[in-house]
């Protein structure tokens, strides 16, 4: 194993060791204060679009401020009548987490047929709380490509590094959250508080979009392909706990307990995602449920590629790069980490010598949560510059994270958390809009799987360009120069670490 490749499993160890969070044993009956609904229906919620479903074509919802997006997910799964199937890159046990799941298992209480997939790198559950959540005979659950968090101990998991190095960084980065078979929200989030603005340090400013009709089926199909891969191993295989009692009649009660608990999800929560029955409704009415005969949702493979190696692309990578070199007269970029090979560099080099006006905004250094991947940012910002494209850098202190950051949170606080990027998002020619997982790096590019879906209509671009636009302006972000970068609004101690973090091979940032 080279000296670099001994960082990065030093950092990874360092990073994802840390003990999940336990829920705590509960000493009052929350839940007998609150109505739950025994009956579901998210197909008769769907009757007023029934006449748009049965043409064929797809409807798009860009869902921008994570506490809608979280309501969104929240009201599904307590609607959903037959199955929910979920894939993401993490799905913490934080209190959006324990929550998610709270309402996941009173889905499976009610019949329906609940797969969670989850990359294994970032599992941060307890083998008890894994078992107990895959116990209920209505849910599953299944880790990607494990061996590098559970399944082997450290002798195990230092044995994947040296022989495998390129199958242990292959990751499933994917995130799909699918009810019925019918709605589908796919997009930058996962499952974590910071995601969905209730982290009380560092929130995201990210992207989702809800899709219903047609290319619900092709997210559904890639879902399938990955749940039935054989990367994809059953829990059940890969974790044991000699006090876990599969008999326990009350071993979801904790849970139910914690979400009920007002400290943990307020009550003016619940009453909002209660008043989103006329949701579907609503944002028809409102124009931005738009319906379009060609929506494209573009996943890699399980495994992304079997090349020697730490390069290979993949499906994503072909289509994104594609689109760059259809790019006419402007392209709009997002993405929290932007680590560019000679290959991409050039790539944008020729989109600007045919006369197109690249923008791309990306973290800075102080609302960056990933270190290393800025170190590698700042060895090719040099050359991004002198290529000609405009870059934005986003500030720890946007002024509209206020506009952003709906949820209940930053109604009940007396100052608002860092705000860092983790939106994934592209804008061809005003036309053409991407929202997926992909990042410009190496990692996204090679080593992850990833999916995006692509929208053909000028209406949800233009919806997309004008949040980007905003977020270009003095007061959410710094415009990046030859001359000038805002690595010194950082502290001396954040340079310091990310300077240290320089010596970590690009290609698998």
């Amino acid at each position: 194993m080279k000296p670099s490749h001994l960082l990065v499993l030093f950092i990874f160890l360092t990073s994802c060791g840390s003990k999940p969070k336990e829920i705590p044993a509960y000493t009052k009956d929350f839940c007998s204060q609150i109505h739950f609904s025994d009956s579901a229906g998210l197909g008769r919620e769907l009757l007023p679009l029934q006449d748009s479903l049965k043409t064929g074509k797809t409807g798009v919802y860009v869902l921008e401020d994570g506490g809608n997006a979280m309501m969104t997910r929240a009201w599904l799964s307590e609607n959903a009548e037959k199955t929910i199937d979920i894939q993401y890159f993490i799905f913490a046990t934080d209190n959006v987490g324990l929550i998610a799941c709270d309402y996941l298992v009173r889905a499976a209480d009610r019949g329906v047929k609940v797969r969670i997939l989850i990359d294994d790198i970032l599992v941060d559950a307890g083998p008890h709380e894994l078992l107990t959540l895959d116990s209920h005979p209505n849910i599953e659950i299944k880790i990607y490509n494990p061996g590098v968090n559970l399944g082997k101990n450290i002798a195990g998991k230092l044995k994947k590094f040296a022989t495998d190095f390129k199958g242990a960084n292959q990751r499933m980065h994917n995130k799909t959250f699918c009810v019925d078979g019918k709605v589908v929200i796919t997009g930058g989030r996962n499952i974590a508080d910071e995601y969905f603005d209730f982290d009380h340090e560092f929130n995201f400013r990210d992207r989702d979009v809800l899709l219903l009709g047609k290319t619900v089926n092709d997210v559904h199909s890639s879902f399938e392909t990955f749940w039935n891969n054989a990367l994809s191993v059953p829990v059940t295989q890969l974790v044991e706990d000699p006090d876990y009692d599969p008999k326990d009649t009350a071993k979801f009660e904790r849970l139910h307990q914690y979400a009920c608990n007002p400290e943990n999800f307020w009550p003016q929560v619940r009453e909002k995602i209660k008043a989103l029955p006329d949701m579907f409704k609503n944002i028809e009415q409102s124009g931005k449920l738009i319906w379009m005969d060609s929506v494209e949702f573009i996943s890699d493979a399980p495994g992304k590629n079997d090349l020697a190696g730490m390069h290979g692309g993949g499906n994503t990578t072909q289509h994104l790069a594609a689109l760059i070199r259809s790019a006419h007269h402007r392209l709009d970029i997002q993405s929290p980490y932007l680590i560019v090979t000679e290959e991409g560099l050039q790539l944008f080099a020729d989109a600007v010598k045919r006369g197109v006006q690249i923008n791309i905004m990306t973290n800075s250094l102080s609302s960056n949560d990933n270190l290393a991947a800025f170190a590698g940012y700042q060895k090719v910002r040099k050359a991004l510059l002198k290529a000609g494209l405009n870059i934005y850098e986003f500030k720890p202190d946007a002024k509209e994270r206020y506009e952003i950051m709906t949820g209940a949170l930053q109604q009940k606080m007396n100052y608002t958390p860092i705000f860092g990027l983790h939106a994934k998002t592209m804008v061809i020619d005003g036309k053409t809009t991407v929202i997926g997982t992909f990042n410009l790096d190496p990692r996204s590019a090679n080593l992850n799987t990833e999916c995006v879906t692509i929208i053909h209509s000028d209406k949800i671009a233009a919806g997309v360009l004008k949040g980007i636009e905003q977020e270009y302006k003095p007061e959410n972000s710094w415009h990046t120069t030859l001359d000038y970068n805002p690595d010194s609004e950082a502290g001396k101690w954040t340079r310091v670490k990310t300077f240290t973090k320089r010596a970590i091979p690009m290609k698998i940032l």
